[in-house]
């Protein structure tokens, strides 16, 4: 089959909240009819790494190669739940930022910005935060700001704890986003894009080997991005972005890859709709619920809100091949992120008035620096023979600062607005100025690790990693005195699997994680963590049971695992205590199961699917009301479902589904984000072997529902978006 990339559907989607429990049904009945996809897809895709067959995933030949060095094996014997979304997928959903790609994965769920956190990509893998949890080329993206995948070959979600091999935090799991690099062959590719609410989006793809360098390359992208979000007032996104790449002796023993990444953000900033306080008397029936308003209601000021960011990278990678059984890897990264933003967080004025206050805006004005250097060697021992070894040693360290801005504030507090009908035009009386002062932190990581993958024969391998972590902390607060920390962790993963045949294999994993107290680069406790910079970290293990089939001659992947994560040290404190500080006497869980599918299921159908079931509990605390609550942002349920049928050799349809289950919006479990259901569509025509027309369709139904779900306010999700796209190949 002849698979065609359908433009920017990335998102469609519709809720439907009130026939949750049929659709659970539904979910899992499709889950399981279309096959699973926890692990899967580009599993093969990225993940065999040495010897591995050519496979068809979704309709489109992939090698199956890791993109990282420390998968020693193919995604088939991985004893752990990863799913890799290619660039085909991501086209075909014309996804445009990481929110839309990981669309595709069942068991995140977004949470919005507020508090200590800038606005940005979050979201909970598994019930438990990931938003330090983001990688570039397996090094650490900090910056919060919203990604854009125009320069990424795929996006690979590792599910459970993986602190072996990526460090610090990863309780319920990572991302990792793979960037294009220069090829050897000459060809150009660009996308526009055009569409409701003043969408226009422009990709450029330029790569041409160098004529007077053998073995060399030079890669062009580019991206310009405009819109207003659809279904919501006054809020928008513009950006532009480009990354060139140049590489040396590509596909010879000797590759160095030199890369540049800068992206521009303009945008009016969204904090959505502030829940209903349970105090407040006028809508005293919609207490801990969303209010009964308009979801395209916005309460910022136009003259205040917005958000400028500035990330910029430089990459250095080195790859060296020392004989046929071993490889040595180095890269080195700078990076930086700078925020300057100003988001209204909207609050009700009194418990007796639906007026809504807007002096409780969150001004953010921060600097994100990181300086990483990562070295890896592969050795292979008995290749192709029985008690095959496939040994990795790596050395990462890195050093990261985040310095932010304090500002004055003067004039008085901009009016309130009403709830019902506001009025983002109200006049800005506020005005912040830098003061010259600042917060500031520096971090310095140091590790070592070591793993195998041991083929004792054709059926039994066993795997088994470890990673010790150092990481040391200075932080001044503005007007403040040094704290300091220092953190030492050992961090293990070990699995065995059965391969009863060469297509199939069954597993069991078990693998640790650790939380340190200055995750987020602040000792800065408050009132929100008080005694936090004297806490060790907090740690975390799972264990994961799972099975893995390659199918139809490999057409087909399917897997299912069951799972269960345990924070065996959580945070908590005693709120009945004034004087009580944050200690490790918590314990939190979530187990569940995932079930995945990917590839051609026909000649002419293709199907990428997931639905995970997960069950939270937090099992010990000292604030004896969360005994027995649910974590918070983990819905018990989430299905996604996209599928592609090739009507003729040049019409293709796509139709694409995703469900979530009801989140609570933190421990207390009083505020519930429904559950909801939404659904795209997308048709594509090649009208030549280079020019594609593409239509797609987001949020069919118009539907309303929560997307982010935050402490005190929650922001919906787009509305109904009807796109139109042309792909052209030079």
């Amino acid at each position: 089959m002849k698979h065609f990339s359908l433009p920017r559907a990335s998102q469609a989607r519709i809720s439907c909240a009130p026939a949750s429990r049929g659709f659970h049904r539904t979910a899992l009945v499709l889950a399981v009819t279309s096959g699973f996809m926890a692990g899967a897809h580009a599993q093969q895709v990225t993940q065999a790494s040495e010897s591995a067959p050519v496979i068809d995933v979704y309709g489109a030949q992939f090698e199956s190669e890791p993109a990282s060095m420390k998968f020693r094996r193919s995604l088939l014997d991985t004893a752990q739940t990863v799913t890799v979304i290619p660039e085909s997928l991501i086209e075909d959903r014309a996804a445009s930022t990481l929110r839309d790609v990981l669309r595709n994965v069942s068991g995140i769920s977004m949470q919005a910005g507020e508090g200590g956190t800038p606005a940005g990509d979050q979201m909970t893998i598994r019930g438990y935060s990931a938003r330090t949890d983001i990688f570039v080329d397996n090094v650490r993206d900090f910056g919060g700001y919203t990604r854009d995948p125009f320069n990424l070959e795929q996006v690979e979600v590792v599910k459970g704890p993986s602190s072996d091999y990526s460090g610090r935090g990863s309780t319920g799991g990572s991302i990792n986003m793979v960037s294009k690099s220069a090829r050897l062959d000459d060809s150009t590719s660009s996308s526009v894009s055009l569409g409701s609410d003043d969408y226009s989006r422009l990709t450029l793809d330029i790569n041409r080997a160098l004529p007077t360098l053998d073995d060399a390359a030079f890669r062009l992208n580019m991206l310009y991005h405009d819109q207003n979000t659809p279904g919501r007032d006054e809020v928008g996104n513009e950006r532009w972005g480009v990354a060139p790449s140049i590489g040396f002796g590509i596909d010879t023993d000797t590759e160095v890859n030199l890369s540049l990444f800068h992206l521009e953000q303009n945008n009016v900033p969204d904090y959505g709709i502030p829940w209903v306080p349970a105090s407040n008397v006028p809508l005293a029936d919609y207490a801990d619920e969303a209010p009964p308003v308009d979801f395209s209601n916005w309460y910022g000021l136009k003259s205040r809100d917005f958000e400028d960011i500035k990330t910029s990278m430089a990459t250095v990678q080195l790859d060296r091949a020392l004989g046929q059984s071993s490889s040595f890897q180095n890269t080195t990264r700078w990076g930086s992120t700078v925020r300057d933003s100003m988001i209204t967080a909207p609050r009700f004025l009194s418990n007796n008035s639906t007026d809504i206050r807007r002096s409780d805006e969150k001004y953010r004005d921060q600097e994100n620096d990181i300086l990483s250097n990562q070295s890896n060697l592969a050795i292979t021992l008995n290749p192709d023979a029985d008690w095959e070894h496939r040994i990795l040693l790596g050395a990462e360290v890195s050093r990261e600062n985040e310095k932010r801005y304090t500002q004055v504030l003067t004039g008085t507090d901009s009016p309130a607005t009403d709830l019902f009908n506001p009025n983002p035009d109200d006049v800005y009386l506020e005005n912040y100025q830098r003061t010259g002062t600042a917060s500031n932190s520096d971090s310095t990581s140091v590790a070592f690790y070591l793993s195998d993958s041991v083929e004792i024969n054709e059926h039994w391998q066993l795997n088994a990693g470890l990673r010790w972590d150092r990481f040391a902390i200075e932080y001044t607060p503005d007007g403040g005195s040094l704290s300091e920390r220092t953190d030492r962790m050992l961090s293990y993963r070990a699995g065995l699997v059965y391969k009863p045949v060469e297509n199939g294999s069954f597993y069991v994993g078990y693998g640790t994680s650790f939380n340190p107290s200055a995750e987020g680069l602040t000792l800065s406790g408050g009132s929100r963590s008080p005694g936090i910079e004297e806490l060790e970290p907090e740690e975390n293990r799972t264990l994961e049971i799972g099975t893995k089939w390659q199918l139809a001659s490999r057409n087909i992947f399917v897997s299912a695992a069951v799972f269960r994560t345990e924070k065996t040290n959580a945070r908590t404190e005693d709120p009945n205590d004034p004087n009580d500080l944050l200690v490790l006497q918590g314990e939190q869980e979530v187990q569940g199961f995932e079930l995945g599918f990917s590839g051609r299921i026909t000649d002419r159908i293709s199907a990428f699917a997931g639905y995970t079931r997960m069950d939270s509990e937090i099992t010990s605390s000292l604030n004896a009301a969360q005994i027995g609550q649910s974590l918070d942002n983990t819905p018990k349920d989430s299905f996604n479902l996209w599928s592609s049928y090739a009507v003729a050799d040049k019409l293709e349809f796509g139709l694409g589904a995703q469900y979530v289950g009801e989140r609570y919006n933190s421990t207390a479990n009083t505020r519930t984000a429904p559950s909801y259901w939404v659904y795209e569509a997308s048709a594509s025509y090649a009208a030549s072997d280079r020019l594609d027309f593409r239509l797609n369709v987001q949020n069919l139904t118009d539907e309303k529902y929560i997307d982010y779900v935050g402490g005190g306010h929650f922001i919906p999700g787009l509305g109904r978006a009807i796109l139109l796209s042309s792909s052209f190949r030079f």
